[in-house]
């Protein structure tokens, strides 16, 4: 079967959109085969720093004939309708149709539609430069004298040859015949700019791997990644060290080279007294490089690992030394930096913070502090922490933003905080809440555990959450620029892996918020706007992590269709234990009955014009039947032990006692019949049934519950 070989090569493309590019462009490629009938055996994208290729195998080599029958209107039917069924149909007149009778309908014209399969490489031809031309780049350009016509190419950067050929393996391909802006599609590529910058003839997929292979360019992501990883461990092991791995580092370095060749470079002992993470960032963000550590050991080693795109004469001499004397020169920078802000207290650093604004409708970052730490205060009893301890850390929590190793790496913010807090002799938890109350950052990330920072980070979110909710910037679809989301899954992660009972309206309440600028209504009237949507957001974020936990999305319905499930954490023992039971037979079958008896109820209801709300009369079931007497006093029962069960927050005794229903209710069933001919026992049986539905939403509305 033949192979479609492409590759779409430019002057450079940037290592953050590599793989996504590589990722579209066997979709748009493969997608648009599958559209017209042609169906293969597999494709594969790649992509390095000048290139995007692309192999689709098992193609055939035309498309299958396709004869289509089209039904038309009937024998006599109006000149308008004979005239628009020839056109769609493609025919000239009647005497091309075919008359097919009907016993029902009658006599009506079909078309026979024959469409000869298309050669392959000229649907290649007519597809391909379609998805260049429209290549979904995040960030694309023009360039040359095309550039100033309208409609020219736009790529990330300039498209500078295109290889594409389509054949079986056991003859010449053909080229693909099509061009792209005075870009004709051939057979002529280029290897690795500096090391083999002369063209190369190729075919096949196969041929091509390996001619780029010996021009210096490894054109798979992950066999590049695999070599660096690789040699970066055995360069630092021949030195008795370890490589810090860092994957999104890596990532990054794979997308820089097409030949990597892994280098160590020293620097001064004596910048180890900088903090590790601050190293760390600095030798990443400026030189893309990897720290080494010694064995078994969180203190970094002198040392650090660089991937060069370069074969160098001298074995890498010049390049690891011109790399020396940059990292030399940054980590002075960051030595510098780390001895400015030692010496200024976190706490004289606050005034700065009035300066910074963190929202125009929202304030500054001073004003969010002062309103995180009244929150902090007041949420610190719920978590068991030192209510001062609590507002302490909030205060100090943002200081760092205005020392000068933030400012140059904002990514260490928090961390820094942390290390300066402890340096001039804070309370270990306040140190550790200045770090660990921007966490968790996503679901992967760790939750704090200590008591203060829990508190500090509940507030710090809360506060973004009801900020953002008052002045009407909620996400939008896929948009959330305030990560708000992100924001609202960390106070959940908070409330229930550290098991925190917080009710929730009470604090969007109660806390003061102290919007400041004019531009933001008072809280007290916007309260009614703002409060049950925010709810509402909540409950949305909290299913989403539910479901993916593994529980049911009807049974987080139904438990949040009762009235005021603003205290997460009992929502979440709620859905468990609900879980519980209907994994019982007991539980199924109550469920079962319940069903049974809203269907009687809905219809009646409806039928009558009315609704059986009142209690039931129990003498008036004990002139009923023995089941009829048996359900009334169960449901009197069940409702009393499930609502003092809720009371007490005993969610798996509340469903225990709604699990003893399940005998009576089915003995009901069986033995009643509800639409009695006494007018008062089929009133007090279907009030009998509304008072089930009512004992079963004392733990969550079975309505909600699929089965």
């Amino acid at each position: 079967m033949p192979d479609l070989l492409l590759e779409l090569r430019s002057e450079e493309i940037p290592a953050r959109m590599q793989r996504r590019a590589a990722d579209d462009l066997r979709k748009l490629v493969t997608d648009a085969l599958v559209e017209r009938g042609f169906l293969y055996d597999g494709a594969k994208a790649f992509a390095t720093p000048r290139r995007l290729a692309l192999h689709v195998a098992g193609l055939p080599p035309r498309g299958k004939d396709v004869r289509e029958e089209r039904k038309g209107p009937r024998v006599g039917a109006p000149d308008g309708a004979v005239q628009g069924f020839l056109k769609s149909a493609g025919l000239a007149s009647l005497d091309q149709a075919t008359i097919v009778s009907d016993p029902k309908k009658g006599e009506f014209y079909v078309a026979i539609i024959e469409k000869p399969g298309r050669e392959t490489l000229d649907v290649l031809a007519e597809i391909l430069p379609q998805i260049v031309r429209s290549f979904p780049w995040p960030k694309s350009m023009r360039w040359g004298k095309a550039s100033a016509q309208p409609g020219s190419l736009r790529w990330v950067r300039p498209l500078q040859s295109i290889v594409a050929t389509f054949g079986p393996e056991t003859e010449t391909p053909d080229v693909v015949p099509f061009d792209v802006d005075g870009i004709v599609a051939g057979t002529t590529t280029y290897g690795h700019r500096f090391l083999a910058p002369d063209a190369i003839e190729v075919r096949r997929f196969d041929d091509y791997v390996a001619a780029l292979e010996r021009a210096k360019v490894v054109l798979d992501a992950d066999r590049r990644k695999d070599i660096i990883l690789h040699d970066a461990r055995d360069l630092a092991f021949a030195r008795g060290l370890e490589l810090v791995e860092d994957e999104g580092l890596l990532e990054e370095v794979v997308g820089l080279v097409e030949w990597p060749v892994v280098l160590l470079g020293t620097f001064d002992p004596a910048f180890l007294d900088i903090p590790a993470e601050a190293i760390r960032a600095t030798i990443k963000a400026n030189q893309k490089c990897f720290v080494l550590r010694e064995p078994g050991a969180e203190r970094l080693a002198p040392a650090f690992i660089l991937t060069s795109n370069l074969v160098a004469s001298d074995g890498g001499l010049a390049i690891t030394a011109g790399n020396e004397r940059v990292v030399r020169a940054r980590l002075s920078d960051a030595k510098f930096f780390w001895e400015t802000d030692k010496a200024i207290e976190l706490e004289d650093r606050l005034p700065k913070l009035d300066s910074i604004v963190f929202h125009e409708k929202l304030g500054t970052q001073g004003e969010r502090v002062k309103r995180i730490a009244a929150l902090a205060r007041e949420l610190a009893p719920l978590v068991g922490a030192d209510p001062d301890l609590a507002e302490r850390a909030a205060r100090l929590a943002k200081a760092d933003l205005v020392t000068e190793m933030v400012g140059e790496f904002p990514e260490l913010q928090g961390l820094m905080g942390r290390k300066y807090a402890a340096l001039q002799g804070e309370n270990p938890s306040v140190a550790a809440a200045v770090e660990d109350h921007y966490k968790p950052v996503g679901p992967s990330d760790r939750v704090p555990t200590d008591p203060v920072a829990v508190a500090v980070a509940l507030a710090d979110k809360l506060d973004t959450l009801v900020g953002f909710w008052a002045i009407d910037e909620k996400p939008t679809g896929s948009k959330d620029p305030y990560a708000l989301r992100r924001a609202a899954l960390g106070v959940i992660r908070l409330i229930n892996e550290r098991q925190v009972k917080l009710p929730l309206l009470k604090y969007f309440d109660t806390a003061d918020f102290g919007f400041s600028q004019k531009s933001v209504a008072a809280p007290e009237k916007l309260e009614d706007q703002y409060l049950p949507d925010l709810l509402a957001f909540f409950a949305d974020r909290l299913k989403v992590y539910l479901r993916d936990q593994g529980a049911r999305h009807d049974l987080i319905d139904a438990v949040f269709a009762l009235p005021g499930q603003d205290d997460l954490l009992m929502v979440v023992r709620r859905v468990e234990a609900l879980g519980k039971l209907l994994e019982t037979d007991d539980g199924k079958n109550l469920l079962a009955g319940y069903k049974r008896a809203a269907n009687i109820l809905r219809i009646e209801e409806k039928k009558d014009g009315r609704s059986y709300e009142a209690v039931p009369d129990a003498a008036l079931a004990a002139r009923g039947e023995l089941e009829e007497r048996a359900l009334s006093e169960a449901l009197v029962a069940a409702r009393s032990a499930a609502s003092a069960a809720v009371e007490r927050e005993d969610f798996a005794g509340a469903m225990q006692a709604l699990s003893t229903l399940r005998a009576p209710v089915d003995a009901f069933f069986e033995k009643v019949t509800v639409n009695s001919d006494d007018p008062a026992l089929r009133e007090n049986r279907l009030a009998l049934l509304n008072a089930l539905r009512a004992a079963t939403r004392e733990v969550a509305d079975f309505s909600r519950i699929e089965g």
